[in-house]
């Protein structure tokens, strides 16, 4: 079977944000500092994605959109019990984040529902591009991101400073993760 062009961009796509939702998902469960920008700039992005995904959508109806507001309410309800999930602490003065087992829980939940929401959205003839896959991660993330951060400031405790990207790679980040 051949791919039309827009099917293999959206593909890749689709593997390249998962991949990096699994990048992330692996790195919380190992545990990680908890600065601002990691917080923040994930869901901002993806949404910028996803909103610019569907400013190419030309006939977008009445149906799409609530289809739409439908998923993205799913999605930031989620995210946002999510965030409730995730263990913080205090590293060396500093924020300390870690998913748990019920984060990955919500996850395995909140995909189910996401993917039950899509396929009902499909089967009342939603059109395919009304539901970028970018823009639901990101109301996910953010939804995580917003109660995660009020739950940050309620504790006192500082945001880890950025790192210097310049001082190790990744692989020596994981590294002295794993060895903590």
């Amino acid at each position: 079977m051949l791919l039309r062009s827009g099917d293999l961009s959206s593909t890749l796509t689709f593997v390249v944000v998962a991949a990096l939702v699994i990048g992330v998902i692996v790195k919380r469960f190992i545990g990680e500092p908890l600065n601002a920008r990691d917080t923040l700039i994930p869901p901002v992005v993806l949404l910028g994605i996803g909103v610019y995904s569907l400013t190419k959508v030309h006939d977008i109806s009445a149906v799409d959109v609530l289809w739409l507001v439908l998923g993205c309410a799913a999605g930031l309800a989620f995210g946002a019990v999510r965030g409730t999930t995730i263990r913080l602490s205090d590293r060396d003065g500093h924020l300390w984040q870690r998913y748990s087992p019920w984060t990955l829980v919500v996850w395995v939940v909140s995909t189910s529902v996401g993917l039950g929401i899509g396929y009902a959205a499909h089967y009342f003839g939603v059109h395919p591009d009304a539901r970028p896959i970018t823009l639901s991660i990101g109301v996910s993330l953010l939804g995580e991101a917003t109660t995660l951060t009020l739950r940050a400031l309620r504790t006192g405790i500082p945001f880890a400073p950025e790192r210097d990207r310049a001082s190790g790679t990744s692989l020596d980040d994981l590294r002295t993760r794993l060895r903590r």
